[in-house]
C-alpha cells in the first residue's frame, strides 16, 4: 500500500501527490491500485472535514489535486475509475432555480470519492430527472435547491418520479443552503445533506460502502 501517497493527499501536499503518482506509474503499479490509494486519501480528507479540521476550501482543493493526479495516469485512469465506481449519482438543480456553485462542488467531491456522477445541470424540469434516471439507472439522485420558492418543485419532481415507478430503486438526496430536515420531510426526500462530504457519507451509507 502506498501510505506515502495516501498521507500526501490527506495533507493536501499537491507536489508530493503528483510526484508519488508519477513514481508509482513508472514502477508499473496497476492504475486501479493507484486510484484506490487516491480514493483512500480522499476518505481521509473527508474525516478531517467532518472533525472541522478542514473546511470547504480544503475539500475543494483535495478534489482538484485528485483530478490532477488522475490526469497523470492518462486514458487508463478512465477505465480504472469506472471499474471502481461506488455507484451512479444523478445530480441537478431543480427547475426555477439556476444556482450551480453548490451543485458543482458536490459533483466534484462525489466524483473524487468514486461515484459516477451524471450532472444534468440547472433549472432541471421533472421530465429531465425522470429521463436521466431511466437512462443511467442511478442508485442515488441528488436535487439541489437554494430558493425556498422552489421547494414545491422538488416535491412535485419526487412525486412524479415515484408515480413513474422509479422511486423504489433509488435514494433521493436534497441539498442547498436553505434546505433542512423540515424541507426533507415536506418534499418526501430520503435525506438532506448540509455539505458535499455529507452527500458522500450518506450515499456510501445507503450503498453499504465502507
Amino acid at each position: 500500500m502506498s501510505k506515502k501517497l495516501i498521507e500526501a493527499l490527506v495533507n493536501l501536499d499537491e507536489d508530493s501527490v503528483l510526484k508519488e503518482v508519477k513514481e508509482l506509474k513508472e514502477k508499473k503499479v496497476e492504475t486501479p491500485d493507484i486510484i484506490a490509494f487516491l480514493q483512500e486519501g480522499m476518505a481521509g480528507v473527508g474525516k478531517k472535514y467532518e472533525s472541522e479540521e478542514y473546511f470547504l476550501s480544503e475539500l475543494i482543493m483535495s478534489a482538484d489535486i485528485f483530478k490532477m493526479a488522475t490526469a497523470i495516469l492518462g486514458e487508463s485512469a478512465k477505465a480504472a475509475e469506472y471499474a471502481r465506481k461506488n455507484g451512479t449519482f444523478v445530480l441537478g438543480t431543480i427547475y426555477d432555480d439556476i444556482h450551480d456553485i453548490g451543485k458543482n462542488i458536490v459533483a466534484s467531491i462525489m466524483s473524487a470519492n468514486g461515484f459516477d456522477v451524471v450532472d444534468i445541470g440547472i433549472d432541471v424540469p421533472t421530465a429531465k430527472f425522470i429521463e436521466a434516471i431511466k437512462l443511467h439507472k442511478p442508485q442515488i439522485v441528488g436535487i439541489s435547491c437554494l430558493l425556498t420558492t422552489a421547494f414545491d418543485n422538488i416535491k412535485e419532481a419526487i412525486a412524479s418520479i415515484e408515480k413513474a415507478g422509479l422511486r423504489k430503486d433509488i435514494k433521493i438526496l436534497i441539498g442547498g443552503g436553505t434546505v433542512d430536515a423540515s424541507t426533507c420531510k415536506y418534499v418526501n426526500a430520503d435525506a438532506f445533506c448540509k455539505s458535499a462530504q455529507e452527500a458522500v457519507d450518506v450515499s456510501k451509507n445507503y450503498l453499504k460502502i465502507a
